[in-house]
């Protein structure tokens, strides 16, 4: 008689080469029949009800995690709770630790803790975790404003890392007055009834003046400063051998070819150029278009163990900042040896892809190149040339981009019959001063010229990973799994509020359909907002997993090696393809530095998405930080927002030229018991039966900008009408928040951006 399903899951489960997978892979590994699967999925829901089977992270089925003890890194929430993030992801979910179960710890230290049950929900186990110790101090220096309250001195951090107060015993060691921002290190760590202390180890200044904004996100973030001597130097040594007319005698040179770059205008390095030829056709299915996508080849200077590699790899990436870069390569190579100049001789690594007149891949290769830029176009030449306004461009440069047009347009109706993603969220663009400070915003250039150049980079990487799996070569990739199903569960919930439905088809194609239907609609932005909030994050991996978003079976990072770490590390095995080395699945090259194992590249991606995700949190804070200075002098202003997210503590609502979102409590809703529906993302009034929605549009008026914790505070116009003495659902009484100005009438709706898939270019 054969065995239940259950006992069958258990001993897969226990197995001991078993790795946490998800419940449709299970049922693959082991054999499951289309006719069982119903059966098999009611053994694993039954087996999660009584907590003989957890979901970890992603999804993944495990057996609960025994008694014993979880590493990994803990976040604390400003309401006193916090998570610890296992620094094995497989090994459980992230644990949620109660106010008052963190102990010592503190926001970024890496600690031990017992998985604890805490009761259940929806029919599912819930765990939780109590930190035991402290197995590593992770950040020990801070950026806050120096307080001082009577006698005592205290740094009050800035951000959302750290919510407690740091107490200073000699204030003046760096010359530093109450008001300055500075920055702390702690000496001593706070426990229970007794305070963090530290001591001040730089002034940045007082906040507003020039660059100090700029300086608090560096330290806060821990960004990198200037290079070190060591790799300058190796850097201009490099320059100095350099000499292009020897390389080409190695290289398919192409300065007979038509090459063109297109960036946009405040472009500092051109890591990618475009060629496009038009071919005779043979045939239906034969290739019409060769499309020739170069990109800088930094794999040829930077050498594996060198210096400027191993900053590189420490860096990760370019931090783009408004108004600055922190490069991941010095500057002489990232703005000039390596940077794909107008009209200068440069070494790439090219990919030359034929498509039939469909825009399907016909074949592809690849070659070592010197190219010779023809004409470095801006994202505003190219949509002139295809407005119809080419001004003073000559006619083959005219040519090319329409070529390109014409390409790409069928590369993109592709890709969406393949079930790509294209979320539209639009991005807000700052113009600054010289002084740094935000003089204006307005969205971002979504012209379909972006759309040509961000076709091409998807098309090319996507080629590179199809050769590592054809080489059965272990590969850093740029992986998007797909959503879990707690994730879907809750964008479909969230969906029927609008009388939307998704089905059981959860593919991207049926992810599309429903933003198709919606375009135009008012609460189009908060339904792109739910799908997107519903995707897991993306990372580098040498996982087999594919992209989600892109609806890509492979895909790796290969556009951008000036600015990323992962792509200079893709070239490196392109290089050794074009030696004929990788035959075989490299099994001749175990010394190779540039062919690393799969465990080895899982640690490396893991780090390189870590540094990827900071750099981006960095940009994101520095961005807010300067339009809330910005709103600092409106406050007392009103605008007509739009709700972007519910909590049980009030709305999100988004400013309309500066997309930033502010709070508006729930206590400031009006004179009602309010209800809050986080699943369905409402808040509804029990008395008035008013209702506030995702995608609604308020008027609201900025009661204070909060520059430390970063928020921006809200009113609602019309409840400010009513008296004072206003019951919230917690019974919470609320005397109303008004305005230090008149109100100067809500700022010009933007127009918003065009469709973008948000993909790295």
């Amino acid at each position: 008689m054969p065995k239940p399903f259950s006992e069958r899951i258990i001993e897969a489960l226990e197995r001991p080469d078993y790795e946490p997978m998800k419940a449709r892979r299970l049922a693959r590994v082991m054999s499951i029949g289309e006719a069982e699967l119903g059966d098999f999925h009611d053994a694993v829901d039954a087996l999660r009800r009584v907590g003989r089977v957890v979901h970890g992270t992603k999804n993944a089925l495990m057996l609960p995690h025994a008694a014993g003890l979880v590493t990994g890194i803990y976040r604390a929430n400003p309401e006193g709770f916090g998570f610890v993030v296992p620094d094995e992801p497989e090994s459980h979910a992230d644990l949620y630790i109660a106010s008052g179960n963190q102990g010592e710890a503190v926001t970024g230290d890496r600690v031990e803790c017992s998985v604890i049950k805490r009761g259940k929900r929806d029919g599912k186990q819930l765990f939780g975790g109590k930190v035991a110790r402290v197995v590593e101090r992770g950040d020990s220096r801070y950026v806050g404003e120096l307080v001082r309250d009577g006698s005592d001195w205290y740094v009050r951090p800035d951000g959302n890392s750290l919510h407690i107060p740091i107490f200073i015993g000699d204030p003046g060691a760096k010359s530093a007055r109450a008001g300055d921002l500075v920055v702390v290190e702690i000496t001593q760590y706070p426990t229970e009834g007794r305070p963090a202390r530290g001591v001040v180890v730089e002034r940045l200044g007082k906040r507003g003046r020039r660059g100090v904004d700029l300086q608090t996100v560096v330290h806060q973030y821990h960004l990198p400063d200037q290079f070190p001597q060591e790799v300058t130097q190796e850097a201009r040594e490099l320059v100095k051998r350099f000499d292009p007319d020897a390389e080409s005698a190695n290289r398919e040179t192409l300065f007979e070819e038509l090459v063109v770059t297109i960036d946009p205008d405040d472009a500092r390095d051109f890591d990618d150029a475009i060629s496009l030829r038009r071919l005779k056709k043979r045939g239906k299915k034969a290739p019409a278009w060769e499309l020739g996508v170069h990109i800088a080849d930094v794999s040829h200077f930077v050498v594996p163990g060198s210096e400027i590699d191993q900053e590189a790899e420490q860096r990760g990436t370019s931090v783009y900042l408004p108004g600055n870069v922190i490069p991941m390569l010095p500057e002489v190579l990232s703005n000039g040896l390596c940077s794909l100049q107008e009209n200068e001789p440069r070494l790439t690594k090219s990919a030359f892809i034929r498509y039939d007149e469909a825009g399907r891949v016909v074949d592809t290769r690849f070659s070592n190149t010197v190219i010779r830029s023809a004409k470095r176009l801006t994202y505003g030449q190219a949509t002139a040339i295809l407005d119809g306004s080419p001004g003073k461009l000559k006619r083959p440069v005219v040519d090319i981009v329409k070529n390109m047009n014409t390409l790409a347009r069928a590369i993109q109706r592709r890709r969406m019959k393949q079930g790509m993603i294209v979320l539209d969220l639009p991005a807000v663009y700052l113009e600054l001063n010289e002084d740094g400070q935000v003089v204006d915003a307005h969205p971002e250039d979504t012209s379909f010229s972006h759309t040509i150049i961000e076709m091409f980079m998807v098309e090319a990487n996507e080629a590179v990973a199809r050769l590592m799996v054809q080489r059965n070569v272990p590969a850093i990739r740029r992986i998007h799994p797909e959503p879990d199903e707690d994730s879907l569960l809750a964008m479909s919930r969230f969906l029927q509020v609008f009388g939307l439905k998704m089905g059981k088809d959860l593919s991207p194609d049926s992810m599309q359909k429903v933003l198709d239907k919606l375009k135009g609609h008012p609460q189009a932005y908060a339904v792109n907002l739910a799908v997107l909030k519903s995707m897991q994050m993306a990372e580098y991996s040498p996982e087999l997993v594919g992209h989600f978003a892109l609806a890509s079976e492979h895909y790796t990072h290969f556009t951008s090696p000036i600015r990323r770490y992962p792509d200079l590390m893709v070239h490196r095995l392109l290089q050794l393809h074009l030696e004929g080395q990788l035959h075989g699945g490299g099994k001749r090259l175990k010394k190779n530095p540039s062919l690393l194992d799969a465990k080895t590249l899982k640690e490396k991606g893991r780090a390189l998405s870590y540094l990827s995700r900071r750099a981006e949190s960095a940009e994101r804070e520095l961005k807010s930080l300067k339009v809330l200075t910005l709103l600092k002098d409106n406050v007392g202003d009103t605008f007509e927002g739009v709700v972007t997210g519910v909590t049980n503590f009030g709305l999100f609502v988004q400013h309309p030229a500066y997309l930033i979102d502010g709070l508006l409590r729930i206590e400031d809703l009006g004179n009602d018991w309010w209800e809050a529906d986080v699943k369905r993302g409402r808040i509804r009034g029990e008395r008035s039966r008013r209702a506030f929605t995702l995608g609604d549009k308020i008027v609201i008026r900025i009661v204070e900008v909060d520059l430390p914790s970063r928020q921006l505070k809200l009113s609602l116009v019309d409840a400010e009408k009513e008296s004072p003495g206003k019951k919230s659902r917690g019974g919470k009484r609320d005397f109303g928040a008004k305005g230090k100005k008149k109100s100067k009438g809500a700022p010009r709706r933007r127009k918003k951006s065009l469709n973008k898939s948000g993909v790295s270019k």
